[in-house]
């Protein structure tokens, strides 16, 4: 089969391509980078936009499917209206490129992100509130999927919510959590008994070919609808006193025995906040990070653990993988 990734060039992606190469699938990256010769399970590659629709129109060109994994997600230096013209108007246009192409199978990556404020359980029975342009973007994106969906009786979607997704290449909130471990830099802020959500990266994309029924070793599946969501959460969950706990365990660290109350690490970081204001610059220690780490953000992902998928990794699995790359990269 032939399957193009949109943004398979990075952290999703590449482990994406990865997996749908070695399970035997001819795949075409369309990505706003050049790919790298480190890179090789691509057999073709198109640089451009996803806004583009004569670059998206080549990439698709006589594939069967396209798993759609571009997006603007950082949480730094990113507009509102940059966050909609990239998530809303390129899913848009990646989806008129499938119609031209004749391309009737779709998998979305979009994100928990849309429950926002929504009340607990926050499962795919919820209905979205999205508190950030992030996540109202994301839920703008599953409607124009949705919308491609029902204009043609040909056409399939599969719609995947993850969480916070860490792994081997991952540079986001997993990796500068474990580079301050690593260099012993981290105090816990809080008592840490709140619950982060999360996802290893070969298991979200482990799920979402079972689901799409492209996991070589299980027996493909049907799925009801036309348009199917599901959340993806490894569980059991994780509090982030657990979380620090494993990654101290994988650098094989001392277990830190200090912490800082919460309103005392807030008021810490005012000069930080002070210097992203005048700098500009992404510091690693600020009150919205600190905020964020001391926040639950749970999610149920019972409708994929029910389904028949296995997971390859434990969180802790997946922690101590990430530990073992992480390593040699910081010398």
């Amino acid at each position: 089969m032939k399957i193009c990734v949109t943004g398979g060039h990075g952290f999703i992606g590449r482990a994406a391509c990865r997996k749908l190469a070695a399970s035997g699938h001819s795949v075409t990256v369309l990505d706003i980078q050049k790919p790298l010769p480190t890179q090789p399970w691509a057999s073709d590659s198109v640089v451009g936009d996803i806004r583009d629709l004569a670059a998206c129109r080549r990439a698709f060109a006589g594939c069967d499917r396209v798993l759609h994994l571009a997006a603007a997600h950082q949480d730094f230096g990113i507009t509102d209206a940059e966050y909609f013209d990239v998530n809303q108007r390129g899913t848009a246009t990646v989806c008129d490129a499938m119609a031209r192409e004749a391309v009737g199978e779709l998998c979305l990556y979009s994100s928990v992100a849309v429950y926002g404020a929504a009340a607990k359980p926050r499962a795919e029975t919820t209905t979205p509130m999205p508190s950030s342009s992030y996540g109202a973007s994301k839920l703008a994106a599953e409607i124009v999927a949705q919308q491609w969906v029902a204009g043609d009786l040909s056409r399939r979607c599969l719609i995947m919510r993850p969480t916070v997704v860490f792994g081997p290449e991952s540079v986001a909130n997993m990796h500068a959590l474990m580079r301050q471990i690593y260099r012993k830099r981290f105090v816990l802020i809080g008592n840490g008994c709140n619950i982060k959500s999360l996802a290893c990266v070969d298991n979200v994309v482990a799920a979402t070919l079972f689901l799409w029924g492209l996991q070589p070793d299980c027996r493909p599946r049907e799925l009801p609808d036309r348009c199917n969501t599901f959340n993806y959460v490894d569980q059991p969950d994780l509090s982030v006193a657990q979380i620090v706990d494993a990654i101290h365990e994988a650098f094989q660290r001392p277990r830190p025995t200090v912490r800082i109350p919460l309103w005392l690490g807030l008021l810490a970081a005012i000069p930080f906040d002070l210097a992203i204001a005048l700098t500009g610059r992404n510091l690693p220690i600020s009150s919205a990070r600190i905020r964020k780490l001391a926040t639950a953000t749970e999610f149920q992902a019972d409708k994929v653990h029910s389904s028949g998928f296995l997971p390859p990794l434990t969180l802790r699995e997946g922690i101590a993988q990430m530990a073992d790359t992480f390593v040699p990269a910081q010398g």
